[in-house]
């Protein structure tokens, strides 16, 4: 209500003002007598008012159907405001006498002209504009019948060529939405899947040398303390995968809590050789390590961040055939520390690149659970390190090695380092 008051309240004083320069002009150009002006004034009051009261009703009520497209509204307000024009040259000139007849004859002829030609070039002008608005009315049908790649095609660069560019960005988006959510929902099958064997294999092993000690099948003292020794490592097995997963469900939500502290880099990755040696040696791989001096202190999660390193390395150990080296290097780059895990093994093709952080995304779908695990380790180091407002990245040469980096931030200068006891 208020802002139909506001487009009245517009067009009155448009009128006003539009009235009151005429007169001014005619006052000032024709000097006619006073009864004069108050004869034109009346006229275009009622004209004025009569056109304003027709565009008002024109915009609240039913158009005629011929003109109730965008284009035959243009060429209608061309057309009208011409012949507007006309009517009221003809009637100010036969009612008010302010021309002659020959110039009235020559005037009205001129404009006459004027409509045809105004009709002409809006008709013209409204082609790009009318195109456009079926466009995108086209597009957005065929996007409701499921094509995400309907796109309307620009032509008029006004606002409905705006719009269209709005409307072809909005679909680009809603694409790659739903292609985002399509992933997601292939990731999640994949995780099922691989997380589904992984709880199936260790289990059906579990089951299987319980219900042999059960039954009386293995009895003997060695078979039963080797089965007990199998079951726990399975049991082992089992509750790191669930721990993966809680951890990487408070990852996903965003819920992960760090305990953030001021520690030493070259602490973990003194440790992380120690505990990782083992493996190495057996691999026939040899494990090094090398910290840039006076390395600065790092605020983290230092147990994460240690899981964050020993991810990357088991990753190296078990993708690095025998006799190959895995190396750990921590160095200086500014406001930030990286960290690099570098081997010498099979390496990762262009196009995984990218996929290798994704959740249980496999390099080699082939490769066996046993020695490839459910995918989730690097997923977890991913989280972990964005979670300390780090980043993780890996550049590879196939055949070759692989280097997967994390940066982490320095402490804040003055503060010293410290390991928890």
């Amino acid at each position: 209500m208020t802002s139909m008051s506001n487009i009245i309240a517009a067009g009155v004083a448009t009128l006003v003002v539009t009235i009151a320069l005429v007169l001014m002009l005619t006052k000032v150009i024709l000097n006619p007598a006073t009864i004069d002006l108050v004869y034109l004034l009346l006229f275009l009051s009622i004209s004025g008012g009569a056109s304003v009261g027709l565009g008002f009703l024109a915009a609240r009520c039913r158009l005629p159907w011929w003109v109730k497209s965008l284009r035959s509204r243009m060429i209608a307000m061309s057309a009208t405001t011409a012949l507007l024009v006309l009517f009221n040259v003809v009637a100010t000139a036969v009612f008010l006498m302010f021309l002659n007849k020959q110039d009235l004859l020559l005037i009205a002829g001129l404009l006459s002209f004027s409509v045809g030609v105004s009709i002409f070039v809006g008709f013209m002008l409204s082609g790009p504009t009318a195109r456009s608005v079926k466009a995108i009315a086209g597009a957005a049908e065929r996007m409701s019948d499921g094509d995400l790649d309907a796109r309307a095609q620009i032509e008029s660069l006004d606002e409905i060529g705006d719009l269209a560019s709005a409307f072809n960005a909005m679909a680009g988006k809603l694409q790659a939405s739903i292609d985002h959510e399509r992933d997601l929902e292939e990731a999640r099958r994949e995780l099922i899947s691989a997380v589904s064997h992984d709880l199936r294999t260790p289990l059906s092993s579990i089951r299987v040398m319980i219900e042999s000690m059960y039954d009386g099948v293995v009895s003997d003292p060695e078979t039963v303390r080797r089965y007990l020794a199998t079951t726990l490592s399975e049991t082992e097995r089992l509750s790191r995968l669930v721990d993966n997963l809680f951890e990487l469900s408070q990852i996903a939500s965003g819920t992960l809590e760090l305990h953030l502290e001021t520690a030493l880099m070259q602490d973990l990755i003194s440790d992380t050789l120690e505990s990782m040696s083992a493996q190495a040696v057996n691999r026939r791989l040899r494990l090094q390590g090398a910290v840039d001096d006076e390395l600065s202190p790092v605020t983290m999660d230092t147990q994460r961040v240690q899981r964050v390193l020993y991810n990357l390395v088991q990753n190296a150990i078990r993708h690095t055939p025998p006799d190959g080296s895995i190396h750990i290097r921590a160095r200086d780059i500014g406001a930030e520390v990286q960290v690099q895990v570098a081997d010498t093994g099979e390496g990762i093709p262009n196009q995984a690149l990218e996929k290798v952080f994704e959740r249980s995304y496999r390099v080699d779908p082939s490769r066996s659970r046993e020695s490839g695990g459910a995918g989730l380790g690097l997923s977890i180091a991913k989280g972990i390190v964005e979670a300390h407002g780090g980043r993780i990245w890996v550049e590879s040469i196939p055949n070759r090695g692989s280097t997967f980096s994390f940066t982490l931030p320095k402490a804040p200068r003055g503060v010293s380092a410290f390991l928890p006891a």
